[in-house]
């Protein structure tokens, strides 16, 4: 099958079976697929956005995929290009987002020859699944719940030799919205607490919180953005052992993974009865161990138990009224958290931005909340932010400075969506400043990585509006008035030493408040 009609056929399959965001980088073996997207493109069948740098383009297409629940395509020619895809796929996969990879390849007969530009590329996004093909396949045979990879072999002439009119009669058939699986019923403990990870294992916040009303149950989230019924900084008091001890339960729920704090794992661990609900489990995270493990919510039988619930709440209470915060990143970002309009959406940067939300922001609703919790990483993240955007009219995202500054590449193609980054600057690595090595031999140069940089000056070379805040005040002020396109805003922070020391003694204070309202002190 001749270059041409082997794109035409996969583009107008995708676009029968509702996959209409397409993300494009520029290059000459998936020239076929290019012109076919912009003929696709100027007939109003497909979103085409061009990104320059492959690993951007896919970080990019992967905020689509999240926001929007759809597969997306993000394309790309053979070599190192298709290689940098595989950051971005490995989130995918790990979080179960609908990202579709299409590499363009040389044909397979000048695979080891020394061919220019041509690796082995099937194979290359491992664990991702690759279907390497060189005539038409069937799209949809291949479309299910997370990342596909694509390899599709062109062999020369490359440009079409006649027009052709292979968009006529197209009609999309989106997959329609996923329908979620009715779950078994189960009995559980009226002493028990429900514990959810960031990424919900993909359940839609509606539905966990219909399962939390029936349970009865103290919930604890790593996401307290959408759950306002959430206890105040669990994260924090459950540091203290005695204080797990007065709390602990009879049984636990954990939806998706908890990768944020490890005070709630501890508690999970000391828990003598654990029932995880991820799908994952089944095909990702296959060797993960609890006491039961379930697919789907499942519906419930239990005894309420009021004064166990009380507990908690009053435990949650004590915290609210304990916490006290200076101007520091931590403030930062619970202010930002507060001041969100409602039905916004928010991006937030692994290492501590993501923890110091779990731990500081006020529970409360109305914020579509993203991150890639995948693997974590601090790769692409600004990309991901612009993808995000463009499905919503207003966009949040907080990121640290290292995050920000190892994605920069992506403000040579930013979005043209309404979105203001919070970028908390602390001149380096801050989490590590946390961690046990905070103060080895070398720790400045192999771990707190300072970088010197006047982002703002960084930021305004790109053409980009910036601001810089040091304040509460002004900080409010950039979130309730948000410039038209993508706006930065430096959140000039104190340092990352005094920074921790201020965490620890936060922790230390609230301990003892709640030691003292439970009879412990």
């Amino acid at each position: 099958m001749n270059a041409t009609t082997l794109a035409r056929n996969l583009i107008r399959q995708l676009i029968e079976v509702g996959v209409s965001d397409f993300v494009l980088s520029p290059g000459s073996r998936n020239a076929p697929l290019s012109i076919a997207l912009h003929e696709a493109e100027s007939a109003g069948l497909v979103n085409l956005y061009v990104r320059i740098d492959e690993r951007g383009a896919s970080f990019f297409a992967l905020g689509l995929a999240k926001a929007s629940d759809n597969y997306v395509a993000v394309i790309c020619t053979s070599g190192t290009a298709a290689a940098n895809y595989h950051p971005a796929a490995l989130e995918a996969y790990h979080s179960a987002n609908k990202l579709l990879i299409i590499t363009a390849d040389r044909p397979a007969r000048l695979r080891r020859t020394g061919a220019n530009q041509t690796t082995i590329q099937d194979g290359l996004l491992a664990p991702v699944a690759t279907i390497d093909f060189a005539s038409a396949i069937v799209v949809s045979d291949h479309l299910g719940e997370g990342p596909v990879h694509f390899n599709v072999q062109f062999d020369e002439p490359l440009l079409p030799a006649g027009e052709g009119d292979w968009l006529s009669g197209l009609a999309p058939d989106p997959r329609g919205e996923r329908t979620a699986q009715a779950g078994s019923a189960i009995d559980v403990k009226s002493q028990g607490l429900l514990i959810v990870g960031h990424d919900r294992a993909g359940f839609e916040v509606s539905a966990i919180s219909e399962l939390a009303r029936d349970l009865s149950w103290p919930l604890i989230a790593e996401d307290p953005l959408s759950f306002p019924q959430a206890i105040s900084h669990a994260a924090l008091f459950l540091s203290d052992p005695e204080l797990r001890t007065t709390y602990k339960p009879e049984q636990i729920i954990v939806i998706g993974r908890t990768t944020l704090s490890r005070s709630i794992n501890a508690l999970i661990a000391e828990c003598s009865d654990v029932i995880v609900i991820d799908p994952r489990t089944q095909s990702i995270d296959t060797q993960r161990v609890a006491d039961q493990l379930l697919l789907t919510l499942p519906t419930v039988n239990v005894s309420p138990n009021d004064v166990w619930l009380t507990t908690w709440r009053e435990a949650s209470e004590i915290a609210e009224k304990h916490v006290s915060l200076e101007w520091s990143e931590q403030l930062a970002i619970a202010t930002i958290s507060k001041n969100l309009p409602e039905n916004s959406a928010l991006f937030i940067g692994s290492s501590r931005p993501i923890r110091d939300v779990e731990a500081f922001a006020a529970p409360r609703s109305g914020v579509h909340t993203f991150a890639n919790r995948g693997l974590a990483g601090i790769d692409g993240n600004i990309s991901t932010a612009f993808g995000i955007a463009e499905h919503f009219q207003s966009t949040f995202a907080i990121l640290g400075d290292v995050t920000f500054l190892h994605d920069i590449s992506a403000l040579a193609n930013p979005s043209e969506a309404d979105l203001t980054v919070f970028v908390i600057d602390n001149d380096g690595g801050g989490i590590f400043s946390t961690l046990p090595q905070a103060r080895v031999e070398g720790f400045e140069k192999i771990f707190g990585t300072p970088h010197h940089l006047d982002l703002e000056r960084v930021i305004a070379g790109f053409g980009a509006e910036v601001t810089r805040v040091k304040s509460t005040s002004d900080l409010i002020r950039s979130i309730v008035h948000p410039a038209k396109g993508v706006k930065f805003v430096i959140v000039e922070v104190p340092d990352r030493l005094t920074n921790a020391d201020r965490l620890k003694e936060i922790t230390q204070s609230l301990v003892s408040a709640l030691r003292i309202g439970s009879n412990l002190a």
